[in-house]
């Protein structure tokens, strides 16, 4: 049940999009934690693509609202850290290639 959840809740996180670049905050390499634990609560620990990114309120509140969606959700606690600092490295292929990095 909870690595159907985890789908579930990988799958939401996909709908999110940096809005300066085409392609979801799960293949950029922005998630770095997802936890699921008992009553269904999610914990995403999550980076941004840098401190002064324009979209640094949005787009936590936008992954904790589309995981909030998902039937038999409890509570949902995104926390955004910059330790480790993100890096372009941390993006999976089909994002590198996406934006021509590859």
């Amino acid at each position: 049940m909870e690595d159907n959840l985890r789908d579930k809740v990988v799958e939401a996180i996909k709908q999110v999009y940096d809005p300066e670049i085409p392609v979801d905050v799960y293949e950029l390499g922005l998630i770095y934690e997802i936890s699921i634990h008992p009553v269904n609560s999610v914990y995403v620990l999550m980076t941004l693509t840098s401190p002064a990114c324009p979209s640094a309120e949005q787009i936590p509140d936008e992954i904790k609202q589309k995981i909030q969606g998902i039937e038999g959700i409890g509570d949902v606690n995104v926390e955004v850290t910059f330790d480790p600092p993100y890096e372009t490295d941390m993006m999976s292929e089909a994002a590198k290639l996406e934006l021509g990095f590859m």
